[in-house]
């Protein structure tokens, strides 16, 4: 699919201001701008993200009341049961806050939903749960913002409830002994974006008076994993807790580093994404979640070893299992999908498996760039689904819309979950599509690339791709810089490595650079010695068998038109 490219506008008085007044390159000061990051305060924080730039944890709407029934908890010898989601996010958040709750002395005990045989969050059974594990509180992390019934239920059994939720409240609020979570409407926390695992942190914080070294980990794990936007505190968070990874106390992390073979590498964000997260979160998916619990729970190295290879099996068997549903969905879509009519893919089979279906959207969404919801049928005709969508289409709202033909919904902007009965799927699909008809103008559903500038080759250094990494770590909501070059000349004969990976030289005629587009070897045909080429691209560093050097890492190719 051709992708549109949108060059972002030059402030070249804004760029020279805030370059004097940090000290920076004045692409970094245009780069800041770009990500509306004007004011000097805040451009020096985003570029320090020091732990000091994390707000009081106390502005956070009933901290203080979760704190106070934690120590109550804690005089009270009561036991507290850590109810999570099976998730990344979920799972370190309740790692997190079993180590902390246990460091305090309390007596602490966890549980973690099966996503297969009970789904998303606080069920009906969740107070049989509680009472069988002898708990007096509970502490739903990473859900239970929309479990009005089942805290009801809870309470009525005696049971207290805290929840540390970052997903969109309803209208309704359950009746918790406390809600943190800074999306309510009369929260005055200034950080809207937390991840679960990241409330946790602001919890401990509270509740020990600082966040130690130990918490940072996993709290980079779970923010990466969770794709929340990587700026204000998640940036601090992450940048901090990426760095000591390596280093890491915690036995179960050194365990799945070491089994994922990247052990002893600089931790990014792309490592937690697509190799820590997918082996965490693979154990959920194929069998329990509490293996991954477990295994950064674990206070024996062998044991989290033999965790870490379970975990690496299960992984396996989820790319086997992803890749035949991936091959069926891309059927369905070809067969069923009028892409003139249907901005919105629904698709739905019976017997997919329910571990795989976010993965499965994510794929669809991103090969058809369109929003994505794939739908499990059970024997009984309930429909699980997962839902993934693009930039411009909200997807929890949409289904708000949607809720009079949904069981069940939860979410955000970007990746829901629901269920839904198998007859009420067509009128689903009408009306979600009705719903994007009105908010999703065609322009939307072309991919567009943002490049930061337009830059000459010749501008391209080590010393450039060096302040590159002032900006790290990239991920959502603050992507890696990209840059687009024009009118620049093929040298040589371009090079396929590996599937789907192609390498070549261009020059601008002052300077030769190497370029490297991952996936995108079917341009092979157009780049011929000599060729004019309109090049889009991130600035890294080649340290493969020789002296570092600059490369281009590519995002699209074109042919120039002069």
């Amino acid at each position: 699919m051709q992708k549109k490219w949108h060059i972002r506008d030059i402030d070249p008085q804004l760029q020279a201001t805030l370059s004097d007044a940090l000290n920076v390159h004045p692409i970094v000061a245009q780069l800041l701008i770009n990500r509306e990051i004007v004011d000097v305060k805040e451009a020096e924080d985003f570029l320090s993200a020091d732990l000091a730039g994390l707000h009081d944890p106390f502005l956070l709407k009933d901290m203080n009341e979760a704190v106070e029934r934690i120590q109550k908890a804690r005089s009270h010898e009561e036991r507290v049961l850590v109810f999570g989601d099976y998730d990344v996010d979920g799972i370190t958040s309740s790692a997190l806050l079993n180590n902390v709750l246990r460091q305090m002395g309390i007596d602490v005990v966890h549980h973690i939903p099966h996503r297969v045989q009970h789904g998303y969050g606080l069920k009906g059974e969740v107070c049989t749960i509680a009472a069988a594990k002898g708990a007096r509180l509970l502490i739903a992390v990473d859900c239970g913002i929309t479990a009005v019934d089942e805290v009801d239920a809870l309470h009525k059994a005696g049971i207290d409830v805290i929840i540390i939720d970052h997903h969109e409240p309803g209208e309704v609020l359950p009746r918790a002994a406390a809600i943190v979570n800074p999306k309510q409407k009369d929260c005055p926390y200034p950080f809207k974006h937390l991840a679960a695992v990241g409330l946790v942190v602001k919890l401990t914080q509270a509740l020990l008076g600082e966040i130690s070294e130990e918490a940072l980990d996993l709290a980079a794990v779970g923010t990466v994993a969770d794709v929340v936007p990587l700026h204000g505190e998640n940036r601090i968070l992450v940048k901090s807790g990426l760095a000591g990874l390596g280093n890491t106390k915690n036995k179960g992390l050194l365990a799945l580093l070491e089994t994922a073979k990247i052990k002893g590498k600089k931790i990014t964000p792309f490592h937690v994404g697509f190799i820590l997260g997918p082996r965490i979160n693979a154990a959920g998916r194929m069998d329990t979640a509490h293996k991954s619990l477990d295994l950064f729970l674990s206070e024996d190295e062998k044991q989290a070893y033999d965790l870490a290879k379970a975990l690496e099996r299960h992984n396996t068997e989820r790319q086997k299992m992803q890749s035949g549903v991936v091959e069926e969905a891309i059927d369905l879509v070809e067969q069923q999908i009028n892409f003139k009519d249907q901005k919105v893919i629904v698709l739905s089979k019976e017997g997919w498996h329910k571990g795989v279906l976010g993965i499965v959207a994510a794929k669809i969404m991103e090969k058809y760039y369109r929003p994505t919801v794939v739908i499990s049928i059970d024997e009984d005709g309930i429909g699980t689904a997962s839902a993934r969508s693009i930039d411009g289409f909200h997807l929890h709202n949409a289904l708000q819309s949607c809720a009079s033909y949904l069981e069940a919904f939860g979410g955000h902007e970007g990746a829901a979950g629901l269920t839904i009965r198998e007859e009420n799927i067509d009128a689903f699909r009408r009306l979600i599509n009705d719903i994007a008809h009105q908010m999703l103008e065609a322009k939307r559903l072309i991919p567009t690339i943002f490049i930061d500038c337009e830059i000459p080759l010749s501008s391209i250094n080590l010393e450039l791709a060096a302040v590159m990494e002032s900006l790290e770590p990239f991920g959502e909501g603050n992507p890696a810089p990209v840059f687009c070059s024009r009118n620049l000349a093929v040298k040589g004969f371009p090079q396929i490595l590996g599937k789907d990976t192609i390498k070549f030289w261009v020059s601008d005629e002052e300077y030769t650079i190497s370029a490297v587009g991952f996936g995108l070897a079917k341009y092979e045909g157009i780049l011929r010695t000599g060729a004019k080429v309109d090049l889009a691209y991130e600035i890294t560093i080649d340290e493969w068998n020789k002296a570092p050097t600059p490369q281009l890492k590519l995002k699209d190719i074109r042919l120039s038109k002069t």
